[in-house]
């Protein structure tokens, strides 16, 4: 039989465990309560102002004159004058003489014409008066005579029709002479710059030579390349249309304005463009100039759009555009696009004015998801934004 010591021994070893279980359980605190996390997405925004927009095109080209004319002689001589102004690079004024050929033979040509002239109307005025004779002298003797009809010999007729001849030719000789003696002047048929000069003081000259070349001043035009595709964006295809030019003068920019004023009608055969001419009136006239050969870029006024607005390409996906509602959802807005230019599309119907544009990137967003607005985001500029594909 067990001794009172063996019995009361585990029952001590027992109650002791049971003491310190107890103790343990008693000195565990209890797992502290973690708060509900926010898992909707944080999404950055802009508020969306429709404006007027004007659909401008841009293009580029070359600044020519309308109107160039190259000078050569009509008449054959020696240059015997050479104006100061007749130099490359020079202006000039319409009628201004620009050069001189020997006017010598040719005055001495018009002397001779007019002394021509002088005896063919002193001619034709006595063959005058002796028809007027013989008209007198057949009706005093018409009665007496066999002939009812006077013959056009007598009554001198046909050297009436020689004199005049003759006297006309006269006027025409002098005529040509004067015309020679006048085109010994080369003069500026406009306000010109001079793009060439080819003669010299003491050159001799024919019929053809040249002597340089001249382009206007009062004219410029730039042809203009636009794309057939873009035509649909400009009023009665451009024509009437303002132009804004820009390019450099100086090292610094400048803008100038012109006006499209024809269409050339066709499309090219090498570019596929077509091209709009634009002018500008007096082109040398401004302190800043806009000279002759200078490469420009235009921008071309086109229609105007009421209530529009300019997103980033990459906010729309397949026509449409994500924005935040008031009680903080997502939402997708079908857009009517018009135009899409340079990474950025232009809508004009679809948003209302003051709607929420988010411009933050989703991973899987959908219709009526639950989102929150970032508090430090500020709503001037847009930031990124990629729709994935889900």
């Amino acid at each position: 039989m067990a001794t009172k010591k063996q019995i009361i021994l585990p029952i001590a070893v027992l109650i002791a465990g049971v003491g310190l279980a107890v103790a343990f359980s008693a000195m565990k605190q209890p797992p502290e309560e973690k708060p509900a996390q926010d898992t909707r997405p944080l999404v950055s925004v802009n508020p969306i102002h429709l404006d007027a927009i004007s659909l401008d095109v841009q293009s580029y080209g070359v600044v020519k004159a309308k109107d160039h004319t190259p000078l050569v002689a009509q008449v054959s001589g020696q240059v015997v004058y050479v104006s100061e102004q007749f130099v490359q690079g020079g202006f000039v004024k319409q009628g201004d003489i620009l050069a001189r050929i020997d006017p010598n033979d040719y005055e001495a040509a018009l002397i001779e014409a007019q002394a021509g002239l002088a005896q063919a109307s002193s001619d034709l005025e006595i063959e005058r008066a002796q028809a007027h004779v013989a008209q007198a002298e057949w009706d005093r003797i018409k009665d007496d005579s066999n002939q009812m009809i006077p013959s056009q010999l007598y009554l001198r007729k046909p050297q009436l029709a020689e004199k005049l001849a003759r006297y006309r030719a006269a006027q025409a000789s002098e005529k040509r002479a004067k015309r020679n003696l006048e085109r010994t002047y080369i003069k500026a048929p406009y306000d010109a710059i001079i793009s060439e000069r080819a003669i010299s003081l003491g050159s001799v000259v024919n019929p053809g030579s040249p002597f340089g070349a001249l382009s206007s001043t009062l004219v410029a035009e730039i042809r203009l390349p636009v794309a057939d595709k873009e035509l649909q964006y400009l009023t009665n295809s451009g024509i009437g249309a303002n132009v804004t030019l820009n390019a450099d003068y100086a090292g610094k920019p400048t803008t100038w304005q012109a006006k499209i004023v024809r269409s050339e009608g066709v499309i090219d055969q090498k570019s596929r463009m077509s091209y709009l001419v634009a002018q500008v009136n007096t082109p040398y006239a401004s302190e800043q100039p806009l000279r002759f050969g200078s490469y420009i870029n235009a921008t071309i006024s086109g229609r105007e759009l009421d209530n529009a607005i300019i997103v980033p390409h990459h906010l729309v996906k397949n026509g449409k555009i994500a924005v935040m509602n008031d009680d903080l959802t997502l939402s997708f807005k079908p857009l009517t696009i018009v135009r899409e230019h340079n990474g950025m599309v232009i809508v004009s119907q679809g948003l209302n004015d003051g709607e929420q544009l988010i411009t933050s990137a989703l991973d899987f967003p959908s219709e009526g998801m639950q989102v929150k607005l970032n508090d430090t985001d500020t709503l001037g500029a847009a930031t990124q934004l990629a729709l994935k594909e889900e």
